[in-house]
Parts: structure tokens; sequence; C-alpha cells
């Protein structure tokens, strides 16, 4: 069988990272760095934020006047709900949330929706176990 995550990543090229910060030390930036180095393209969905990696920042996903494919969450679970509900409304194809985040009722409206779901995992470290042949 074939692994859904690989497909993802190496399918869909365009992240809409959701609660992105421009703080080195956040978590947030320094998956975005690394995803973006990996020929990513990073779109920052933050209110707080002006731009991010040089890119535009956004105050929701319904801002964003691009398409994107993932829909990748750094808040906590309780604001899970919004971002799934805007993510279907963008037409993205999966919704992956970073470990920690975890949401079993948005999760399941995602898939009644027809994303592709993923919870409590981190794409960093997917990605590297895939890809990287040398440790991260």
């Amino acid at each position: 069988m074939r692994d859904p995550i690989l497909d993802i990543l190496e399918k869909c090229k365009t992240l809409a990272v959701v609660g992105l910060s421009s703080k080195p030390a956040r978590p947030s930036y320094g998956v975005a760095a690394y995803m973006k180095a990996h020929g990513y393209r990073i779109i920052p969905v933050n209110p707080n934020e002006q731009s991010v990696f040089g890119e535009k920042a956004y105050p929701t996903l319904d801002d964003v006047p691009d398409a994107f494919e993932v829909v990748v969450i750094f808040r906590r679970s309780e604001f899970v709900p919004e971002v799934v509900e805007a993510a279907i409304r963008k037409r993205a194809t999966v919704v992956w949330m970073q470990e920690g985040v975890i949401h079993e009722e948005a999760a399941a409206g995602a898939r009644a929706a027809g994303l592709f779901v993923v919870q409590d995992r981190c794409i960093l470290k997917e990605y590297a176990k895939r890809f990287v042949t040398d440790g991260i």
C-alpha cells in the first residue's frame, strides 16, 4: 500500500501555515523554514505578522488569494474547527495538525468534505523520515 503522507509531500508543494511566527525561536518558524528550504512555498497565515520569509502574511485562510493544497496548523486545538472550516471553503486537499494539535470533530468534518487529515504529527519530521538519509 502506498504511503499517503509520502504522496502528500511529493505532490503538494504549497503550504498555508496557520500560526506561523516570524520569531526564529518558535517551532512554526523552524518547521516552515525547513520546508521552504526543501522546495515548498510557504504562505504565512497569522494576523500578527506582516510577512515571514519575504512572503506576505494573511490574517486568515479566507484572506489568502492564492491556491494552496496543505493547511499546516500551529494553533491550539480549540482553534482548529474554524481553521478546518476555512480550509474546506478554500478547497485545500490536506489539513495537517502539528504535534500536540488534535481535534477529532474537526478532523471528521474535514474528512467528510473530502480532505485528507493528519493529526498530532510534525510535517518536518515526516518529511525527514522519508527524504533525508543523513538525519535532520
